[in-house]
């Protein structure tokens, strides 16, 4: 996981990088991440045209292409490493109204009442607007 920003409370976002640890997220949180990261993963993977790019490489601009087109996914953790939130976020934490962001806490519990602090911490970082009506799909 890469650091993100930190936020009030004792609280960091962290940015979900590779399968297992969308997969750990998953299972630490009760719910479904793992399944959309690794979706978001191989249709950013489809796109990608590598043509007039050497084999060697390829895989290095995949790489780069797949970090530049598909979601953001990250995890609220506490000072102790506890998750408490799972965001999903527009590819370069880029604002774009086309895309819906998603936020969720454990079990697709809402994280707004508790984590709204860390919630704006998290927007402020990337200049976006993350409120519950627009993030949290059970709402």
């Amino acid at each position: 996981m890469k650091y993100v920003c930190g936020a009030p409370g004792a609280k960091t976002w962290f940015q979900i990088e590779t399968e297992a640890e969308a997969q750990a997220e998953s299972e630490a949180m009760s719910h479904a991440v793992q399944r959309y990261f690794e979706r978001a993963k191989e249709r950013a993977a489809a796109t990608y045209n590598p043509a007039g790019i050497s084999f060697i490489e390829r895989d290095i601009g995949l790489k780069g292409h797949i970090e530049r087109t598909m979601p953001m996914f990250l995890t609220l953790r506490a000072d102790d490493g506890e998750a408490l939130a799972t965001a999903m976020l527009p590819p370069g934490g880029k604002a774009d109204p086309a895309f819906k962001s998603l936020i969720v806490g454990p079990r697709n519990s809402d994280p707004y009442p508790q984590h709204n602090t860390a919630i704006e911490a998290l927007a402020n970082h990337f200049s976006i607007l993350l409120p519950r009506d627009a993030c949290f799909p059970y709402g």
